[in-house]
Parts: structure tokens; sequence; C-alpha cells
């Protein structure tokens, strides 16, 4: 393997991701692999380990370096033939670094169809900027989010994985948070004031990037519970619309992500309210710094929920499962914490933090809506709720 740019070091201890498998089976299918996600959630290493597995020649291109850029823009087929060499695995890692790197990924595919090109990238709005039209029917395209529960359970072993619940849900399931247990507070710190803001300073040319932190602190102490623009524009004094505007930029850096709500225009139901979760748990912490631990803390319900919701999101996406994701309320305050929609079935569920809780379906959303499933998930249960079992 010829690599082109920094060795990253690969974490102290390999989780197998669940994109592995789903990758290499993807290798010479004739289109570009591409990897999105949140720095240092493991992407390099992942790509890297697929790139040993592989027995043909390989080379890994960062686009962080400023002669790997000059190289991969504005080019020719013959100039990039004469960077390949008799490499067949490209491997071009944060190409959302090289200007109109879509023209350049679709000349690779299109020209070179011997080579297999696998690409990465930490900002999903200015990767999918670049690459969306030119790579249209071009490429598959998958996200690795921090450590999976279901990854975590395989790294080490069921009865392992528990004994690490607690922590998990203060401390999140970042890789090298989960690597060094004892350092997880300065890494997170490290992780949300070096890596959180990097991209989306560096591409959307905020003027006011403090005013980014002060929204994200706002929306961790408000996980689990309904957003009002209006009420974060009051309490920030920042307009409604830049309001809008941050949290578009915050979903597509892979920060936070809304939950809308159910509604099939009944007059009685909230048709226009979100919710918003961060994918990690450790990240919403350190934003409020308050890593306490989970017995003495006030909020155990919505770390629950925000854990949950954003491991079922992995579930879903490593199963390749489709599905439309929401809460339900009403403005009499009938909800249900969390629906899915595939293939024309709802599915219910309410994710309760005590083992013994019961839960009954509103009887006006069973009236509206034909229901296929309905559960309690709480942490005696959960792991079969991730597995789809």
């Amino acid at each position: 393997m010829c690599i082109f740019g920094n060795i990253i070091p690969i974490f102290i201890k390999m989780i197998l991701r669940s994109l592995e498998h789903i990758i290499i089976d993807k290798v010479g299918k004739g289109k570009a692999i591409i990897v999105k996600g949140a720095r240092q959630t493991g992407k390099t290493t992942l790509i890297k380990k697929i790139m040993e597995s592989q027995s043909q020649n390989s080379l890994y291109l960062n686009a962080d370096i400023a002669i790997v850029r000059q190289q991969l823009q504005d080019v020719t087929v013959s100039g990039l033939k004469q960077l390949f060499g008799n490499a067949k695995l490209i491997f071009i890692d944060e190409a959302q670094r090289i200007p109109d790197v879509g023209i350049t990924l679709k000349i690779i595919v299109d020209e070179i169809p011997e080579v297999q090109l696998i690409v990465t990238g930490s900002s999903a709005f200015e990767l999918a900027n670049n690459i969306n039209e030119p790579l249209t029917g071009r490429k598959f395209e998958y996200y690795l989010y921090p450590v999976s529960w279901i990854e975590l359970s395989e790294h080490t072993n069921y009865i392992e994985a528990l004994s690490q619940f607690n922590q998990r849900l203060v401390f999140g399931m970042y890789p090298d948070v989960i690597n060094h247990p004892g350092a997880e507070t300065e890494i997170l710190f490290n992780l949300t004031e070096s890596y959180l803001y990097k991209d989306i300073i560096a591409f959307q040319e905020i003027r006011k990037p403090e005013f980014v932190q002060k929204l994200l602190q706002a929306l961790a102490f408000q996980v689990g519970s309904e957003v009002s623009y209006n009420e974060i524009s009051s309490l920030l004094q920042i307009d409604r619309k830049t309001i809008i505007h941050y949290i578009d930029i915050l979903e597509k850096a892979y920060v936070i992500f809304r939950l809308p709500s159910f509604s099939r225009n009944l007059r009685n139901e909230l048709s226009s309210k979100i919710k918003i979760y961060f994918y990690d748990n450790g990240i919403r912490n350190a934003l409020i710094n308050d890593f306490k631990p989970l017995e003495m803390r006030g909020d155990k319900g919505a770390l629950w929920e925000n854990f949950i919701i954003s491991e079922r999101i992995k579930s879903n996406h490593y199963a390749l499962k489709r599905v439309n994701s929401y809460f339900w309320r009403t403005h009499q305050k009938q909800e249900i914490d969390y629906i899915e929609e595939a293939q024309g079935k709802l599915e219910a569920f309410e994710f309760k933090w005590k083992v013994n809780s019961t839960f009954k379906i509103p009887k006006l959303f069973l009236d509206t809506y034909t229901v296929s499933n309905s559960e309690v998930v709480h942490p005696n249960n959960f792991y079969q709720f991730l597995r789809h079992e």
C-alpha cells in the first residue's frame, strides 16, 4: 500500500465497524464509494483497514495536504494515470478540500474504470455540493457514525458492553473516548473545541462562531423536548432565519439531527414542531460541561432518549434499512416518542428509563392510523430493539 500523506495511527483496539463488510462488498462494482461523517469517527482507520485487506495495489491520498490537492484539481486523464501508477484501489481522504472535487471523481470513474475509488469527507455540506450532480448514478454513499452499541457489543461481548452502559450514556461512543478510559473529559473537550466547529467555520464563513456554540448549548439543554425556533431566537438574540440556517449547517456537519413531528393534517396534531438530538451523548455533555455520573444526574431520561434514538439511526443505516423517523404529539399532549415509517407500515416506540414501565398507544392514533408494531424500549431490552429482533 502506498501512502501519499500523513499516516494516521489506528486506535488502540480495532473495533470492527459495520460498514467494513458493506464497503468490501461494493469494491469492484464500477462505482465510487463515498464515506461521510463527522471528524474523528474513524473513517481513515476504517478505509486503511479495508485497503490492507485487499490484494491489489492501493494508494492513499490525503487532501488535507496542499500538494495532494494540487494534483487532484484541474486534472487530465493522463495526469491521473501517472499519479495512480499501478494502483487499482485509490483512497482520497478529506476530499471536500479539493476544489470542484466532483468533476475529478467523475473523470476517474468514467475514464479510468479499472480503478476502484474510495472517498471520505467530514464536511457533508461541502462534499454534497461538489459531488451529487457529477456523480449521479456513479456512487455508493454511506455514513460512518461514532461507534455503535452493536459494534461495541460484538467487539467485546454483551456483558462487557453492558458494564460500560452508564459510561457510554455520559461519555458517548467516539472511538478515542472508548479506547482511553479515564481521559474521556479531556478528549471530548478537545473534540468540541478543535474539531466540532472546524468544518463549519472553514466552509460556511460564519462571522460569529460564538453564536454556534451558544446555539448548541441551548439545544443540548432541550434534548427530548420540542424545539421552538422563535424561543431560541429570543433567548440568543439572533433572528429566526439565522437560527434555522445554523441548525441546518450543524445537521449537515453530523453534530445534530432533527426529528420531525408525524402528522397527516389532523387538526389537533402538532405538524410543524421538531425535536433535535445529538449524534453523540458525549459531545452533548461536553457542550454543557456536565460529566456527572449517571446516578447523580437529573437528565437521565433525556440522555437515554438521545442515546437510543441515535443508536437506532446507526442501526438502520448499517442494516441498509430506509425509514422515515418521527415523533407524534397532539395539542392535548398525547404523544409517542418515536415512530418509524417504512414501506407503508408504521411502528411506534416509547422509550422509558424505568424497566417496568408500560405503554399504551393513544386511542386517537390507533383510530387514525394502522400500527404494525408497538413496543416499550428500556435498558433491559434495547439491544433487541437495535438489532431489529
